[in-house]
């Protein structure tokens, strides 16, 4: 009789334990909560929240009441951020009142219960991204530049911030001290690696300059920043200040493309390098844009007769959109999880 007293005050004990846990639980679960902004994507909030931005199909797989299109997201919608989840919090509805009955007898009125607070509504900073302006470009004959480096002092090849250089930019070409100039390196035509069509020329930016001296025909001037060494050659436009912060903007349109370039030319990048999409104003694109790298997976026909199983794509990578010209746009490769190569198609999904 006492071993079955014993064991019904042990499982008391237990439950007791378990119910205390699963409060302190339920307290250090407690959800922030967070209101969509314009501009707001699935990668980003995924990333921002969850510090992975591949987290975004589970965290729409668990709402599909409340998401009817798992693509798209709008502002104004409540995010509950659990420690290992986002849930979408459900519209509540209202409910009419009955018709009035006769009330019972008064009774001695209750306490009232405390008052259930609220999660605080947590206010985030955007995204952003800062782009130093040597990222780079793909321009085709409306890049004319107004001048040339044509030399430098100690008659070096290669100068950098702070050394002196001249330049072709005269009195007779309006030239005047103080004037700014960027400098850039023309490189070769870039050939699409599907289509072969050519696409205009690589475009690096080196560094700026300042004129401090006045020729007719020439000018003596100071590296004022620099991105790589600039050489006798390279290219002068007039100044503008290429840096810059790029914050996370929902596409418009689901679009796909290919990597043309890298700003390097290697064949193999990875996060933090700059490369160069077939995709520009023209076909929609904006810069805050995100773009996936995707790669098919191949089957092993050494081992099966056919090949024709339409796997679901790897994703490898993705690509915020820095700058957009004509056809072609600049990105920053933010995420990888495998080497990325020219020649590897990206694609962009509406509302991600």
């Amino acid at each position: 009789m006492k071993t079955g007293k014993y064991a019904a005050l042990a499982l008391v004990l237990v439950a007791a334990i378990f119910s205390g846990r699963a409060a302190v639980a339920e307290q250090q679960s407690e959800p922030t909560v967070y209101v969509v902004k314009k501009g707001d994507t699935l990668w980003g909030l995924s990333d921002r929240f969850m510090k992975d931005p591949y987290y975004w199909p589970d965290m729409w797989a668990s709402n599909p009441a409340d998401i009817k299109n798992p693509h798209f997201i709008f502002p104004g919608q409540r995010l509950r951020i659990y420690p290992d989840r986002i849930e979408v919090e459900t519209v509540s509805t209202k409910v009419e009142s009955s018709p009035a009955v006769e009330a019972p007898a008064p009774q001695a009125a209750a306490a009232p219960p405390p008052p259930v607070q609220e999660p605080a509504e947590n206010v985030v900073e955007e995204r952003r991204f800062t782009v130093t302006g040597g990222e780079g470009f793909i321009a085709g004959n409306e890049f004319k530049p107004v001048g040339f480096v044509i030399a430098g002092q100690h008659n070096r090849r290669m100068y950098a911030a702070d050394d002196v250089i001249y330049t072709d930019i005269g009195l007779k070409q309006r030239g005047k001290v103080g004037q700014r100039f960027n400098a850039f390196k023309q490189h070769g035509e870039i050939s699409h690696p599907v289509t072969n069509q050519i696409l205009g020329y690589r475009v690096v930016p080196l560094g700026s300059i300042q004129l401090t001296e006045m020729a007719e025909k020439s000018s003596k001037a100071l590296v004022t920043e620099s991105f790589l060494e600039i050489e006798p050659g390279a290219a002068l436009l007039p100044y503008k200040n290429r840096k810059k912060e790029v914050t996370l903007q929902a596409p418009e349109l689901d679009l796909s493309g290919y990597i043309v370039e890298t700003r390097t030319g290697i064949q193999a990048i990875a996060a933090g390098d700059i490369a160069y999409i077939d995709r520009g104003e023209r076909q929609g694109v904006k810069a805050g844009n995100l773009f996936y790298v995707v790669r098919k997976v191949k089957v092993e026909i050494e081992y099966f007769s056919t090949s024709d199983y339409d796997l679901p794509v790897d994703v490898l990578g993705a690509l915020l959109v820095v700058e957009t010209n004509e056809n072609t746009s600049t990105v920053l490769v933010i995420k990888s999880i495998d080497s990325i190569y020219k020649g590897d198609r990206i694609e962009m999904k509406k509302g991600r």
